[in-house]
């Protein structure tokens, strides 16, 4: 990769998205050495400015950048390199150092994904979430099987419009489900476009 490493002492800004969410997650500076860290350890490294000496993100927190992909600009001096965050990426605890929560434009189903992790997390007295919960993994997946009957019945019946609802039903059981397991949305979509990339 032909990067430009002799302008602003040596120094290229590297803007950090999540590759799955399209969101940019924060701002930071890479040298040489961190690039080279970076690319040979799968984890962004930047160079810190204050501290002139190269840092790990997550380092401390657990919260790495797990690189998915590095591109330049035209002139290749800056980065933009897609990541999987392992979690918040901002110092305060938010998602992105912008305060924008990490979902994707217009994708709703990852914050119903959020919603459901937090339930888990925080039990709210009468929510039908905690409910599955309490019940057990055998319950949850019983509702999964029940939901995805129904969705078959109203395909062959031709009423779609009780389709939808009965989709939705399904994809809001089967997130419990995954949560459940501690399997995330992010790595569902990593197996589809694994397959589709073959």
């Amino acid at each position: 990769m032909n990067i430009d490493f002799d302008k602003n002492d040596g120094l290229v800004p590297a803007v950090i998205q999540d590759a799955a969410t399209g969101k940019v997650l924060m701002l930071g500076y890479l040298n040489r050495e961190s690039y080279e860290q970076t690319v040979a350890s799968g984890r962004v490294t930047f160079f810190s400015r204050s501290r002139q000496a190269l840092w790990t993100k997550g380092e401390t927190s657990g919260n790495f950048l797990d690189v998915r992909e590095i591109l330049t600009d035209c002139d290749g001096d800056t980065l933009l390199i897609k990541v999987k965050p392992a979690g918040p990426t901002c110092h305060t605890g938010a998602d992105t150092c912008f305060n924008e929560k990490n979902v994707a434009p217009q994708s709703f189903i990852y914050e119903l994904e959020e919603i459901i992790r937090d339930r888990r997390i925080h039990p709210q007295n009468g929510s039908y979430t905690n409910k599955l919960f309490d019940a057990g993994i055998k319950r949850i997946a019983q509702k999964v099987g029940e939901e995805a009957t129904e969705v078959v019945i109203d395909a062959v019946s031709g009423d779609k419009n009780r389709m939808a609802e009965e989709t939705a039903d399904l994809l809001y059981h089967l997130l419990v489900l995954l949560t459940a397991q501690d399997v995330a949305l992010d790595d569902i979509m990593n197996v589809l476009e694994k397959r589709h990339r073959k």
